[in-house]
């Protein structure tokens, strides 16, 4: 009899309340996921979020990887210059973004970078600051640093060779003439185009930068080497020393 008591007392558990979770891709209409859309719609067809999804791979937890995308995009501020501006240590910040996914999310913008200023071959004409800013800002303009390259150049302004000459600090970096020209000469070049980026976005250039270009034009004459334009890039667009009268 006490044992029956016991039985009808006993206290009732209460019941968890239980999360709700996000619907992971795979319980998305077929139309909806990512890569199926990429495979029948195209490329074009996404998103940003959708394609940058792809990208990470997989989801975490209750996150699916779409999620992940669009909190990288919000940090981001919806901008790829300012996404591929973020370290591997800045993308791991995002709960569920380790190293692998971080490491694949800088890789993919790399190639982005590249395809876009992939088009410098030997059969490519600079005729203009536009021309050689349209190649050279897609290479430079998110460096939190400052790099000096030269476009190396024929008679007839074509591209023969790029060279990435060096790497600096926030404000300034070092360039030696004689590397310069070294380089023109064992490429038979005609011509040179100066360029490099400001990390500060500020376009207009520094007095360093004048007597830089001065002194590098200086020195083209001994080897009867001209040098065409220095052209300065940012984010914010860029500054041509030619098209300003500078030279």
């Amino acid at each position: 009899m006490e044992q029956v008591l016991e039985d009808q007392v006993k206290p009732v558990k209460k019941l968890r309340k239980q999360r709700p979770r996000s619907r992971g891709i795979l319980s998305w209409a077929m139309d909806d996921r990512p890569r199926e859309k990429l495979l029948k719609l195209g490329a074009e067809a996404l998103s940003d979020s959708e394609l940058l999804a792809i990208v990470i791979g997989s989801g975490w937890g209750n996150r699916s990887a779409l999620d992940l995308a669009k909190e990288i995009l919000e940090k981001g501020r919806r901008n790829w210059q300012d996404i591929g501006r973020m370290s591997t240590e800045k993308l791991m910040k995002t709960k569920g973004i380790g190293l692998a996914k971080a490491i694949a999310i800088g890789a993919a913008i790399e190639i982005g970078k590249r395809r876009q200023s992939g088009t410098v071959t030997t059969r490519t004409i600079v005729r203009s600051s536009q021309d050689a800013a349209r190649i050279l800002q897609p290479m430079l303009a998110d460096h939190q640093y400052e790099v000096f390259c030269i476009l190396y150049l024929n008679q007839g302004n074509r591209v023969l060779h790029l060279e990435m000459i060096s790497k600096g600090g926030i404000s300034g970096t070092v360039v030696d003439p004689r590397i310069i020209y070294r380089k023109a000469l064992e490429n038979t070049a005609s011509s040179l185009l100066l360029c490099h980026n400001h990390p500060s976005g500020n376009l207009q250039p520094s007095e360093a930068d004048i007597s830089l270009t001065r002194k590098l034009k200086e020195a083209g004459k001994l080897f009867d080497i001209s040098v065409l334009d220095h052209v300065i890039v940012s984010e914010e667009g860029y500054f041509s020393f030619a098209d300003q009268g500078l030279l």
